[in-house]
């Protein structure tokens, strides 16, 4: 009798810790009852069969409890947390004298939240930092391509926008089969790299996302979308993103793998797509004196990469990749002016406890290869003047395409949620701006160093 009263009590315990670890969050509730529940079993209080029965019946019980602390119904089986936070140090520098070397202190935050809904639906958000984009009618509105906020203005609090917002249903989860549909504003489904479009990038619309598993060495990746890129009140003719690309991802060995891409983009109205009507963040493009895009823009991408994964390497922990990639971009729809690529080799991972990795990258972007409000912001040089034959464009240093240059990025992970990073561009532009013959000589030097130091914590 003293024996199961004792049992008896320490489930209650157990049912109780787990009620009040609901209102914290279901990742605590797992790892804390799941140890006591082992202990118990380790110390000869519980049994397998025991412990098997206390954890449903704490699962049970703790989907009760949290569904009474948030007032979720009964058709959501749960939901994560999740954001980071990371800090900046920024330099940009360069030969030309016009060019004012600047230092800036940035930070970015981001928090959000995904629902599980039972039939296998999700739907989630992320807010996020960000300074206003400040152009024209847009001004309200934060940036497409950063979450970044300058620390200035005599301390002023800052903006939070809706950084994603959407919904998702898997059709398709089983056997060598997943399909997946999204809707709202979402990571971006594509899996190219900066060179085609920002990390920071969420595009709103909708996208399918097929993985076919062939085997345990091949698979294939297929994503569609399509995606809003403005409202025009004014026109029936918005302008639109749309997209495919397919990925053969393959494992021809322990120590060696291999991925192959290839995609196609095209923005249909991109005539619309004017200064005064979106951001204008990067340059690049070939523009009308009213700021219309001259060309259309539906480039053809492919990828490559090929990993080779060491035994181990000095200072670094566990097995170690050594990663050569590169893609490459051409644009039919531009007279000139109009191709792209980059090539450049990983070493390691970071990400884990006391790992790191190192990338070199080569890149070279033409002016019209793709739309230039939607590649790396980071990755730009230095307008000495505006084009003087239609007077568009801006002075200082831009991101965009008509840029050529070097990336070094080292990153070191001290714990699993804390990561040092720092990253240096070096780069001119491909075609500077002409001279203007009526006008004083220009020193037309493009080249700029753009280099940032990053501290992050995830959580």
């Amino acid at each position: 009798m003293k024996t199961y009263k004792s049992k008896t009590k320490t489930k209650l315990a157990l049912f109780a810790s787990a009620t009040a670890l609901a209102a914290l969050a279901p990742q605590v509730h797992a790892q804390s009852s799941d140890a006591l529940i082992d202990k118990l079993v380790d110390k000869g209080v519980l049994t397998v069969d025991e412990a098997k029965d206390l954890r449903v019946e704490a699962d049970k019980d703790f989907k009760t409890a949290l569904q009474a602390k948030t007032g979720m119904p009964d058709y959501v089986t749960g939901y994560k947390i999740s954001g980071d936070f990371r800090g900046r140090f920024e330099q940009f520098s360069g030969d030309n004298a016009a060019l004012v070397d600047r230092t800036r202190l940035r930070y970015r935050l981001r928090f959000g939240i995904v629902a599980s809904i039972m039939d296998n639906l999700e739907a989630g958000f992320r807010l996020g930092s960000g300074d206003a984009s400040g152009v024209g009618s847009q001004s309200a509105t934060g940036g497409p391509l950063s979450n970044n906020s300058t620390m200035q203005d005599n301390f002023t609090k800052k903006m939070i926008y809706i950084d994603t917002a959407y919904g998702k249903w898997t059709a398709v989860n089983s056997g060598n089969w997943l399909v997946s549909a999204t809707i709202g504003k979402m990571e971006n489904p594509f899996n190219f790299t900066p060179m085609v479009f920002d990390p920071d990038l969420t595009p709103e619309g909708a996208a399918l996302q097929t993985v076919i598993t062939i085997n345990d060495k091949h698979s294939l990746a297929l994503t569609g979308g399509a995606f809003v890129m403005d409202e025009e009140k004014g026109s029936t003719f918005d302008p639109f993103l749309c997209g495919g690309q397919i990925t053969w991802n393959a494992k021809w060995a322990d120590k060696l793998a291999s991925s192959l891409g290839f995609g196609a983009l095209f923005i249909n109205s991109q005539k619309s797509l004017t200064q005064a009507n979106v951001p204008y963040v990067n340059q690049g493009n070939s523009r009308s004196s009213t700021g219309v895009l001259l060309y259309k823009y539906e480039p053809l991408i492919a990828d490559a990469s090929v990993t080779y994964t060491l035994d181990s390497f000095p200072l670094y922990p566990g097995a170690f990749p050594i990663k050569v990639a590169g893609e490459g971009i051409a644009n039919p729809g531009a007279a000139n002016n109009n191709t792209g690529f980059w090539t450049g080799i990983t070493f390691g991972k970071s990400g884990a406890k006391k790992t790191w990795d190192l990338t070199y990258r080569y890149e070279y972007l033409q002016a019209d290869a793709w739309y230039d409000q939607l590649v790396d912001d980071d990755n730009g040089a230095y307008y000495a003047t505006v084009h003087y034959a239609n007077n568009t464009g801006t002075a200082g240093y831009m991101g965009g395409t008509n840029v050529k240059g070097h990336m070094v990025k080292l990153n070191y992970s001290f714990t699993d949620s804390l990561t040092f990073s720092a990253t240096c561009f070096i780069n001119d532009l491909i075609n500077p701006p002409a001279q203007n013959p009526s006008g004083k000589k220009a020193d037309l030097t493009s080249n700029a160093i753009h280099f940032y130091a990053d501290v992050m914590w995830k959580f």
